[in-house]
């Protein structure tokens, strides 16, 4: 492969890097404006909530009072 290919190439990456950084920027905050334009009716819940599990009656007993 010549250098001049592999420049070729890079510049490509480096092009490719840089749309898809604009187009992220512009994609959220386009967003955040229509966010703003709603209105918010509850909280952002999380990704992966943890379960609320309550503690079996031997460990709630061990941690004494």
């Amino acid at each position: 492969m010549s250098l001049g290919a592999i420049l070729a190439f890079l510049a490509v990456l480096v092009v490719v890097f840089l749309w898809g950084n604009l187009w992220f920027h512009l994609v959220e905050g386009l967003l955040g404006r229509l966010r703003r334009l709603l209105p918010d009716r509850q909280p952002p819940s999380g990704w992966h909530p943890y379960p609320t599990e309550e503690a079996p009656e031997e460990q709630r007993a061990d941690d004494g009072p």
